[in-house]
């Protein structure tokens, strides 16, 4: 049986939280329905405007409009735990956390990006939790004594995303492009991150969760790296073939008709790989041909409007709206293997099922 997961007083009772996908993958439908079920919904921040037909005349304000307006209707919806997720590589960074501050969110967490500066120091006198991304032990400890430096406190937990995600990657092309099916590079990373958070609960007197992302699709995956030392699991891809996903039919489809060999890489604008499920858009991206875009603003500051190939944001929007001439879904690297669209309550209870199965051999 799964433990609850505390994150510093705030109880999931499942531990696992459903992963931060955007652009409109996950937005108050999806997070309402996992937090229901006793784990953590998160939203997507990321270019959340975009799901305004209206954005591009403003997409800045869009953005902050339609984060507010996912949070209050998740929080309608459910009375569990809701998140939101959102990367600091995004040019309106600190206009997302404010509304997730404002808003009273349960918890935040940040990726694609070091989360260090003065502008965290809000967290100091806010009930919201801080969870940040990171894929090494090295940018843990970073974090976490830049914070007790700072701030005289610390996160109150991390992610910690291994190379079999999906979506935007922190490793190097390589590393990325042929891994192994296996959990073993995460694994390694969770022991390595391990001693590292240690020195920080004996100072501060409190457990430190890790939540383990990245490849986790089944029970056994978690029966894995929780005898690894994690206390959660982040699962962003398993959710995607619910009824409850905030993207069109033909998206989860993308999924259910995919094989092993559908999942691949591409080079993204914003100069980082990404995992993706192949088609004809795609494979024309991997063979150097350009796409002509048009930017309405430059929502992530690592990208050069006026070179990419391709608008990463604009593939994405379109791919929820089920729109695969101009767009592609990014997958973890096990997406391949969803059969049938079910709701979050009997994806839910074929987690615990799979999970049970390991379980009871100890």
């Amino acid at each position: 049986m799964m433990n609850q997961l505390n994150i510093n007083g705030l109880i999931a009772k499942l531990p696992i939280v459903q992963g931060g996908m955007g652009i409109g993958v996950s937005l108050s439908g999806l997070a309402s329905a996992v937090a229901n079920q006793g784990g953590i919904g998160v939203i997507s921040a990321v270019a959340i405007g975009m799901t305004d037909p209206d954005y591009k005349n403003n997409l800045r304000e869009s953005n902050i409009i339609a984060l507010r307006k996912e949070i209050q209707k998740a929080k309608k919806l459910s009375d569990g735990v809701i998140g939101v997720n959102i990367m600091m590589a995004v040019t309106d960074f600190e206009n997302l956390l404010n509304v997730a501050l404002e808003e009273k969110i349960d918890i935040v967490f940040v990726g694609a990006g070091l989360p260090i500066g003065s502008i965290f120091e809000k967290f100091k006198n806010s009930t919201t939790k801080f969870v940040p991304i990171v894929s090494s032990a090295r940018a843990a400890k970073l974090i976490f004594q830049h914070w007790s430096d700072k701030f005289s406190r610390i996160p109150d937990g991390v992610v910690i995303e291994g190379p079999l995600a999906g979506g935007h990657l922190g490793y190097a092309k390589n590393d990325v492009i042929h891994p192994a099916n296996n959990l073993q590079t995460l694994i390694k990373i969770i022991n390595d991150t391990l001693p590292v958070l240690h020195e920080f609960e004996i100072q501060y007197n409190r457990e430190i969760p890790i939540i383990a992302g990245g490849g986790v699709y089944s029970g056994g995956d978690i029966y894995d790296i929780f005898n690894a030392g994690a206390k959660g699991v982040q699962m962003g891809t398993r959710f995607i073939t619910t009824t409850e996903c905030d993207v069109s039919e033909a998206f989860k489809y993308q999924f259910i008709n995919s094989n092993e060999d559908s999942i691949t890489i591409i080079d993204s604008p914003v100069g980082l790989p990404g995992r993706v499920i192949s088609n004809d858009f795609v494979k024309e991206i991997q063979a150097g041909n350009q796409k002509p875009i048009k930017c309405s603003w430059k929502c992530l500051s690592k990208c050069d409007y006026k070179k990419v190939q391709f608008c990463v944001a604009e593939a994405l929007l379109n791919a929820t709206k089920g729109d695969f001439s101009r767009g592609f879904a990014f997958s973890g690297m096990n997406g391949y293997k969803a059969t049938e669209i079910i709701s979050v309550k009997e994806t839910m209870e074929q987690i615990k099922q799979e999970f049970e199965r390991f379980d009871v051999r100890r």
